[in-house]
């Protein structure tokens, strides 16, 4: 029997539909869609945070054919492919492994999000839109039905996470409005706390958000930027194992950060 297979050009179509990357104001040199065109069919999808060359290596060795990442090969201002970067460029020709990134738009989407995963993850199961940037929200907000102790909020946060937190005790010690924003939104706990929640999980911040957090008094929990988004890509490539019968697996190259 023949192994399932699907075309790359479908499986990006259907993403796209699904996440709109044209809506978003991503940051610059961000590229969100299809990064590196393979040549054959789509027999596996490899799921992962960061498009490098050690995850590609890893997705080769899992047989896949697709690596989809949420922090992709295009950041800033264009490089040369010299060096690692070669490396890695010769290492997606040589395993035909194509390459396909959604930042801003797998943060944001309501059911496939960072964001939604890790409130899923936490036990709720119902959430708003939240944290607005260039007009689209890219986070969550979540209303639990009844006020959540800081310390259980915590507990739920190292089970989904793997880890212990890190916690600005900067609010109440009851949480009634919590926001996340997953990945490097501590520097924007300010707009958080502007948006009227008490609470806010993010995946990290620079030392003066400390302050920052007790003047605004606002709690801010510090999951790991690696550990809170690893929700998008794995729901994201579920939905495609689903949608085109082929088997996804997901590659954790955790970085501790």
């Amino acid at each position: 029997m023949a192994q399932p297979s699907a075309s790359l050009r479908d499986i990006v179509a259907f993403a796209d539909h699904l996440l709109s990357p044209a809506r978003f104001r991503d940051w610059d040199g961000a590229q969100n869609g299809l990064q590196f065109e393979s040549r054959g069919p789509i027999r596996k999808i490899g799921a992962a945070v960061d498009g490098t060359l050690a995850v590609a290596r890893m997705a080769i060795e899992a047989q896949c054919d697709l690596l989809v990442v949420h922090h992709g090969l295009f950041w800033g201002k264009s490089t040369p492919w010299t060096g690692r970067r070669a490396d890695l460029i010769r290492c997606l020709v040589e395993a035909d492994l194509a390459v396909y990134s959604q930042h801003l738009p797998l943060d944001a989407h309501p059911r496939l999000g960072n964001a939604a995963g890790l409130a899923k993850a936490l036990g709720f199961r119902r959430w708003s839109p939240f944290f607005a940037h260039h007009d689209e929200h890219i986070g969550v907000q979540v209303r639990p039905t009844k006020p959540l102790l800081r310390t259980e909020l915590a507990a739920r946060l190292t089970t989904a996470l793997g880890t212990p937190p890190r916690l600005l005790p900067g609010g109440p010690e009851w949480c009634h409005r919590i926001g996340i924003c997953t990945g490097g939104a501590g520097a924007e706990l300010q707009k958080a706390a502007s948006e009227g929640v008490d609470t806010f999980i993010t995946g990290e911040g620079p030392h003066w958000t400390f302050a920052l957090a007790e003047e605004a008094g606002i709690n801010t929990f510090y999951g790991g930027h690696y550990a809170t988004e690893t929700f998008g890509v794995r729901a994201l490539s579920e939905a495609l194992s689903r949608k085109f019968g082929i088997p996804w697996t997901f590659l954790d190259h955790p970085t501790g950060l």
